[in-house]
C-alpha cells in the first residue's frame, strides 16, 4: 500500500474547514488503491479499517462488481430524482454508499445514518418551479454514472447526488456536508477529463454547488470563495484543454448574483461580472442566440441597474430578457413573470407611475395561475401597487391595497416578518398624510412590535418607526409622549453610527425643538447645543445645518430674553446662510425677520426696518405676491412704518394686504377684519377720524360675517361713542 501526502491545505476553499482539520489529524489521507481498475487516488476522508488496507487482496472481478452495483444504485436514484421524488433517490443514494462500505470498509453510510430518519420525514420540498432563476441552479441535476468510472469519482458522484436530493429537501447544512466531503475526492486535472467523458463528477461542479448551499444559509461571502475556486478550477480546466467556458460564463453569473446580495453591495463588480458572462454566451452560441441563460443574465443586468439607482439603465436590459423569455416560456411562467415586475419597478422608480400600474397587474395576473397568490413577491408587489395609488392620492385605494398586501404577507411569509412590519410603516405614513395621527401611532406601534422581533435591536428602521411615533406625538402636541420616542431614537443612533453622524444631530433638532415648544427652554438649549458640536464635527463651522441649528438656538436664546446674545447667533446664521446660497435665497428670510424682529424688541425700529424690507423681497420672489407668509412681513412692516412715524408708507403695506385679502378665491373674514382694523387705527393716530371710522365700520361687517362681534375690535384706547364725543363729523359713522 502506497501512500499520498494530503494537499496543501492553503489551496482548500475557506468554506472547508472541518474537512481541513480532519486532514490535518490524519498524516496519511490519501490511499492510492493498485488495482487494474482502479487508478485513481482514494481520498480516505473517512476512519479507514484495518481491512481497508489489506484490500489489495480483492480480486479484480469484486471490484468491477462492486462498482456495478453502485452505478446501478446511484443511476435509479437519478431517475427518481428526475421525476421528483427526491425521498427515493436519497435512499438509493444511501443504498450506493452502503455499498462501498461493505467492500472497502470506508465507513461512508454510517457517517449518513441519520438521514435514513430525516428522509423518511421529509415533506419541505424546494420547489424550483417556485423560484425565480438567477442562475445560480446551473449545477443542480443530478449525474449517472457510466461504466469504468474510477472508485475515488464514483463516491465523490454519489455524495454529490446525494447532496443534489438533500438541497430539494431543504436540508442544506447536510447537503453542504455531501458536498464538502466529495471534494475531498475529486482532483482538478482528472476530474475535467472524466466528467467530459461521462464517468462522474468535477470540482467545478462541486465547488459551484458548496457556492449555492452558502448562498441558500445567507452567508454571501463564503459562497463568494467558493464560487470564486469554482472560477479558478474552471479555468484550469480550460488549460487543460477541457471546454469550460459555459461553466466560467455560469460562474461568473453566480458571482455576480451575490454581490448585489451580499450586505456591502457592490452592484458594478455584479454589473461586470455579468456582462462578462453574456459576452462567453453570446460568443459560444451567437449574438441573437435566445437561450434562457443569456435572458437570464440580461434580467440581471438590469437588476443591478436598478440596484444601483440606474432605472433608465435597466429597462432596456429587462425587455430583452422578457423577449427571450416569453419566445422560450410562453406568458404564464413565472420567470416571464419576475421580469414584468422588474420592469414595472424600474418604470415605479422613474416615476412613470401608470405603466408601472399595467405591469404589476400583468405580474399578479400571471402569479395568480402559477402560485395561487400564495408567494411572498405576490404581498409586495401588491404593496407597491398600493405605494403607486398613495403617491397618487388615492388614499382609499391605496389603504385597500395595503390590507390585501397584509393578507397575502400572513399567509406566505407567517405573522412575524419585516415585510408585514414594512407594510404597518406604509399604512402609517398613509394615515400620517391624511392627518390622522392617532391611527398613524397604532400601526406604527404594530410595525415597530414586529421590528423588535424580527430584527436586532438596534436596527436602523426601528429608529425610523420610532421618530414616525415621536413626530405624530409632536404634533398633537403630547409633549412628553414625543420626547419618550425620540429619546429612544437617539439613544440608538449612539450605539450605532459614529459621534459625528449627521442622523443624530438631526435628531437631537428635533429633541430640542420640542422642548422649545413645551416651554424647557434652557433644556432645549442643551440639546441644540449638542446638536451644533455635532454638525460642526461632522460639517466644519460653514455648513447650511450649522447655520440652521444656529438659527433654532437665537430663538430659544430671544425667548429666554437674551436679546443680544441672540442677535449675535442670528447674525452668524446669518453670514453662513448668504455664503452658501446668497443674499436672496428663500431660506435666508427667516433670518432676516428674526433679526428684524430682535431689533423691534430693542427699539432700534430704524435698523429693524430695512431687515423687515429684505425679508419681504426675498419671500415675494420666492413664494408669490398672494402668499399668506408675504402678507404676515407686510403687515409687521407697515407696524413698524407707523411706530417710526411713517404713516404713509404703513398705509401703503396694509393697503396691499387688504387688496390681496379681498381678491382673494377664498376670503377670510377675520384676517380681513384685522387689517382694516390695523388701517383704522392708523387713521386714528393720523387724525383722520371720518377715515377711521369708515376702516373700523368695515372691520366690523367682516367681523360679524365671520360669526364675531364688535368686541373684536380694537380702538386705541376709545369706545365708538367716545369718539362720536370728541368727533361730532363722526357721529353718524358710529
Amino acid at each position: 500500500m502506497e501512500y499520498v501526502e494530503a494537499k496543501d491545505k492553503s489551496n482548500l476553499p475557506k468554506t472547508l474547514t472541518l474537512l481541513t482539520s480532519l486532514l490535518d489529524q490524519k498524516k496519511k489521507a490519501f490511499i492510492k488503491m493498485t488495482f487494474t481498475t482502479v487508478n485513481f487516488p482514494l481520498h480516505a476522508y473517512f476512519e479507514p479499517t484495518d481491512a481497508c488496507y489489506h484490500s489489495s487482496q480483492l480480486s479484480t472481478v469484486t471490484i468491477q462488481q462492486t462498482l456495478h452495483t453502485i452505478m446501478r444504485q446511484n443511476n435509479m436514484a437519478v431517475e427518481c430524482f428526475d421525476f421528483c421524488q427526491y425521498t427515493e433517490a436519497g435512499l438509493h443514494f444511501l443504498e450506493a454508499l452502503k455499498e462501498t462500505d461493505r467492500v472497502f470498509f470506508l465507513s461512508l453510510s454510517r457517517t449518513f445514518l441519520h438521514l435514513k430518519t430525516k428522509f423518511a420525514h421529509s415533506c419541505a420540498v424546494r420547489d424550483l418551479h417556485e423560484e425565480y432563476d438567477e442562475g445560480m441552479r446551473t449545477f443542480s441535476q443530478c449525474f449517472v454514472l457510466h461504466a469504468g468510472a474510477p472508485l475515488a469519482n464514483t463516491i465523490a458522484t454519489v455524495l454529490y447526488n446525494l447532496g443534489q436530493s438533500l438541497a430539494r429537501l431543504n436540508e442544506i447544512d447536510d447537503a453542504l456536508t455531501c458536498f464538502t466531503r466529495a471534494l475531498s475526492l475529486t482532483d482538478d486535472a482528472s476530474c475535467a477529463k472524466l466528467t467530459a467523458a461521462g464517468m462522474g463528477i468535477s470540482p467545478v461542479a462541486l465547488l459551484s454547488s458548496i457556492g449555492s448551499m452558502q448562498f441558500l444559509k445567507g452567508s454571501f461571502e463564503e459562497a463568494v470563495i467558493a464560487y470564486s475556486n469554482a472560477l479558478g478550477a474552471a479555468r484550469a480546466c480550460a488549460l487543460g484543454g477541457y471546454n469550460s467556458d459555459l461553466d466560467i460564463a455560469a460562474i461568473m453569473n453566480s458571482l455576480g448574483v451575490l454581490y448585489f446580495w451580499i450586505p456591502s453591495v457592490d452592484a458594478s463588480k455584479a454589473i461586470h461580472h455579468f456582462h462578462e458572462a453574456l459576452f462567453i454566451y453570446r460568443a459560444a452560441w451567437g449574438s441573437d442566440a435566445k437561450t434562457k441563460e443569456i435572458a437570464t443574465v440580461l434580467n440581471n443586468i438590469g437588476r443591478a441597474y436598478y440596484i444601483s439607482k440606474q432605472p433608465e439603465e435597466c429597462i432596456p436590459y429587462y425587455l430583452q430578457s422578457l423577449k427571450i423569455r416569453q419566445i422560450l416560456f410562453g406568458r404564464e411562467n413565472l420567470d416571464v413573470a419576475v421580469t414584468i415586475c422588474n420592469t414595472g419597478q424600474a418604470k415605479h422608480q422613474l416615476g412613470q407611475l401608470d405603466e408601472a400600474l399595467l405591469l404589476y397587474d400583468e405580474f399578479l395576473a400571471i402569479t395568480k395561475v402559477c402560485l395561487q397568490y400564495n408567494h411572498h413577491d405576490v404581498a409586495i408587489i401588491m404593496k407597491c401597487k398600493a405605494q403607486i395609488y398613495h403617491e397618487k392620492k388615492k388614499f382609499a385605494t391605496a389603504e385597500e391595497l395595503y390590507s390585501h398586501a397584509l393578507e397575502f404577507s400572513y399567509k406566505a411569509l407567517g405573522n412575524n416578518h419585516a415585510e408585514i412590519a414594512s407594510i404597518f410603516n406604509k399604512l402609517g405614513n398613509l394615515k400620517y398624510e391624511q392627518e390622522e395621527y392617532k391611527e398613524a401611532i397604532e400601526y406604527y406601534l404594530k410595525g415597530l412590535r414586529l421590528e423588535r422581533i424580527v430584527f436586532h435591536g438596534l436596527h436602523p428602521n426601528i429608529t425610523i418607526t420610532l421618530t414616525n411615533i415621536g413626530q405624530c406625538y409632536k404634533i398633537l402636541g403630547e409633549f412628553e409622549e414625543a420626547l419618550f420616542y425620540y429619546k429612544q431614537a437617539v439613544e440608538i443612533q449612539k450605539k450605532t453610527l459614529s459621534g459625528s453622524d449627521p442622523n443624530i444631530s438631526a435628531t437631537l433638532a428635533v429633541v430640542g425643538l420640542i422642548h422649545y415648544q413645551s416651554g424647557n427652554y434652557s433644556t432645549a438649549l442643551e440639546v441644540y447645543q449638542d446638536a451644533l458640536r455635532i454638525q460642526r464635527k461632522a460639517h466644519g463651522g460653514n455648513s447650511l445645518e450649522v447655520g440652521t441649528t444656529l438659527n433654532f438656538i437665537g430663538l430659544v436664546q430671544y425667548k429666554m430674553n437674551m436679546l443680544h446674545v441672540a442677535l449675535e447667533t442670528f447674525y452668524e446664521s446669518l453670514r453662513i446662510r448668504a455664503n452658501l446660497l446668497g443674499k436672496g435665497h428663500r431660506d435666508m428670510a427667516a433670518v432676516y425677520y428674526n433679526i428684524a424682529t430682535i431689533k423691534l424688541e430693542l427699539g432700534a425700529y430704524d435698523e429693524a426696518l430695512p431687515f423687515f424690507k429684505e425679508t419681504l423681497r426675498v419671500e415675494r420672489a420666492a413664494l408669490g405676491p398672494n402668499h399668506k407668509s408675504v402678507l404676515a412681513t407686510a403687515t409687521h412692516l407697515g407696524n413698524v412704518y407707523q411706530q417710526n412715524g411713517d404713516l404713509e408708507q404703513a398705509l401703503k403695506c396694509f393697503q396691499e394686504v387688504f387688496k390681496v385679502q379681498k381678491q382673494s378665491k377664498k376670503i377670510d373674514n377675520k384676517a380681513c377684519a384685522r387689517t382694516l382694523n390695523l388701517i383704522g387705527n392708523l387713521f386714528l393716530h393720523w387724525g383722520k377720524t371720518v377715515e377711521m371710522m369708515e376702516a373700523m365700520s368695515q372691520s366690523l361687517r367682516f367681523l360679524r360675517a365671520a360669526g364675531d362681534n364688535e368686541s373684536q375690535l380694537n380702538i386705541a384706547g376709545y369706545s365708538f361713542y367716545g369718539i362720536a364725543k370728541l368727533h361730532p363729523e363722526c357721529a353718524p359713522v358710529a
